[in-house]
């Protein structure tokens, strides 16, 4: 199973590491800093080597990542190549996921799902649209932006997280499984749930944050989109 870097330390930038498998464009390696598309989170983009990466993707076992090339890399199993991510968007994902999880504890309601992309970010709530005023949900995330509360991962084993359902609380995205074990992400205090993405180690690092816009996406998606201000 390869290394999957990203999970203990998402600041980590770049890696080197060796080519196991091309399967046409789509390269899998023996370790890796790239998070693949999961969990509502977009994959990172970047390089491996001279090579551009345009996206990530899980692979079919779930196991690895697909670092997806531009039309016309030549990589063969066994190179040995640098990969390194688009910091400045990997960042900017990191602060608007992290959001997200502030935005779950703000609105106190069940979540049906989310999505994270590298300019914004929402969570889909069970809601009355009238419980979701947007200055009121503004000012209470920023308050906790500048409270500038640690973040920190933890694990627990697969059993564990079935005896406390509690800890998945988006109900369209559960959290990665197959290792007997699952990654947890603790704002002390703020929020605790299970998540495989990448996040801040401070919520001070996410800055100021602005509701772009909350709409009704259907009968149970009532929809708060967040922007970085």
């Amino acid at each position: 199973m390869p290394e999957l870097l990203f999970r203990e330390d998402p600041y980590l930038r770049g890696c080197e590491a060796t080519v196991l498998a091309v399967h046409g464009e789509s390269v899998e390696l023996d370790r890796t800093v790239f998070y693949p598309l999961g969990g509502g989170q977009a994959g990172d983009t970047g390089r491996l080597g001279d090579w551009r990466v345009l996206d990530t993707r899980k692979t079919p076992a779930g196991d690895g990542v697909l670092h997806i090339l531009l039309p016309g890399a030549v990589v063969a199993v066994g190179n040995k190549v640098h990969a390194e991510i688009d910091w400045e968007r990997r960042h900017r994902l990191m602060r608007l996921h992290t959001a997200l999880h502030l935005l779950g504890a703000v609105v106190k309601a069940p979540v049906t799902g989310g999505r994270i992309a590298e300019d914004k970010a929402h969570l889909d709530f069970d809601i009355d649209m009238a419980a979701l005023v947007a200055p009121q949900i503004e000012g209470q995330l920023n308050e906790l932006v500048r409270a500038g509360v640690a973040t920190k991962v933890m694990w627990i084993t697969d059993a564990e997280l079935d005896a406390r359902p509690e800890l998945v609380k988006t109900m369209s995205v559960a959290p990665p499984r197959g290792e007997g074990r699952v990654r947890l992400l603790e704002i002390r205090g703020v929020d605790l749930q299970a998540c495989g993405g990448t996040h801040v180690a401070n919520t001070g690092e996410i800055g100021a944050l602005k509701v772009a816009r909350i709409r009704s996406e259907g009968k149970r998606n009532k929809r708060v989109t967040l922007e970085l201000a």
